[in-house]
């Protein structure tokens, strides 16, 4: 069966939507009498189970997974697919060891400091780096190098945390959770490994990589920011109020009473430049975007069009950014609670 048809772009092409009714058909042959199956649409990643119904509707709204042309969560065993002619075995992506993925987002966060060390090699002139910078690199590199434990191939001690974190995440884990497992991996590893033991120790490690958020002060009843030239007020100029709680005097840091947490922007647009696979995507909406007037992307869109004609110049290059915002999931009450949706 000829799968090409999951790279199509057009998704609704007659040919695309041909053959999700052959993926459909298929599912259904393998898997009798089943109301719900994995669903391989882009979103759901083959880990959420819809109706057989659903999953044909995600194919046509999100597209499918583009490296799925075996269907083995669906049936298909392994080596019927790889030995048939049909298949085109070189659309699947070989698989990249997770030490390897995770040297590569090393040197994406720091271009500079793996550009010094090839060039110390070649006894050449360094660029000068800043040191704060490169410290955070030796660290990294000495994560991404230490074996989890004495003897573990599989494993570096950033690997396993970032394939934890990632879980985490994912899954919407709780911090306390979190520790708990964390602990009991801990438990089951040869008693010399390198594993953190909580969710604060992990974070430490990846902080390295960036993308952190600033602590701004706030004023108690929201009056202003304790930034730039208020910075070094203990009290709100607009209400009086005090910028710290009450505490005790033999403590010595101060608490705030109200903190904003503040995610700065550039650093994140600049990440995304950075690393060759996020870059090529930040221009898709240019360079590889099917232009056949049907409505699947926010380039699709009058107001998207009608902005190019507005602004020519910033259309004219394809890395310039545009910016939506979404507050959908935003929660203001406490990390991955479930209580509130805005």
């Amino acid at each position: 069966m000829d799968r090409r048809w999951i790279q199509n772009p057009n998704r609704c092409a007659d040919e695309y939507l041909d053959g999700i009714e052959d993926f459909i058909e298929f599912a259904r042959r393998h898997n009798p009498g089943a109301t719900r199956i994995r669903c391989p649409c882009r979103r759901c990643n083959n880990t959420l189970w819809e109706t057989i119904e659903n999953v044909g509707f995600h194919l046509v709204r999100n597209g499918m997974i583009e490296t799925y042309s075996i269907w083995n969560l669906h049936g298909e065993q392994l080596e019927h697919a790889s030995s048939s002619n049909a298949t085109r075995v070189d659309s699947v992506q070989p698989t990249v060891d997770a030490n390897d993925q995770v040297m590569d987002i090393i040197q994406d966060v720091f271009p500079f400091a793996s550009t010094n060390m090839n060039q110390k090699e070649q006894d050449d002139v360094p660029t000068p780096i800043d040191s704060a910078e490169f410290e955070q690199y030796e660290k990294l590199l000495k994560n991404a190098n230490q074996e989890l434990y004495p003897g573990c191939e599989s494993f570096s001690v950033l690997t396993a945390i970032v394939e934890l974190m990632h879980g985490k995440i994912k899954y919407r884990m709780s911090n306390l959770c979190f520790d708990y497992f964390l602990g009991v991996f801990k438990r089951m590893l040869p008693t010399d490994n390198c594993l953190p033991k909580d969710h604060k120790q992990a974070q430490k490690v990846l902080n390295g990589l960036g993308l952190g958020y600033e602590k701004i002060h706030a004023c108690k009843n929201n009056c202003m920011l304790f930034y730039k030239e208020y910075e070094s007020l203990d009290t709100c100029p607009i209400c009086n109020e005090s910028r710290f709680k009450m505490t005790s005097q033999n403590r010595t840091t101060k608490i705030p009473q109200k903190v904003m947490r503040y995610l700065p922007l550039k650093p994140r647009l600049q990440r995304l430049y950075m690393s060759t696979h996020t870059a090529t995507d930040m221009r898709w909406h240019k360079e590889k975007r099917v232009d056949d007037d049907v409505m699947r992307h926010p380039a699709d869109g009058e107001a998207w069009k009608e902005f190019d004609r507005t602004f020519p110049e910033f259309a004219a290059d394809p890395r310039n950014v545009r910016l939506g915002l979404a507050t959908d999931g935003f929660n203001p009450y406490g990390v991955l609670n479930q209580h509130h949706s805005t």
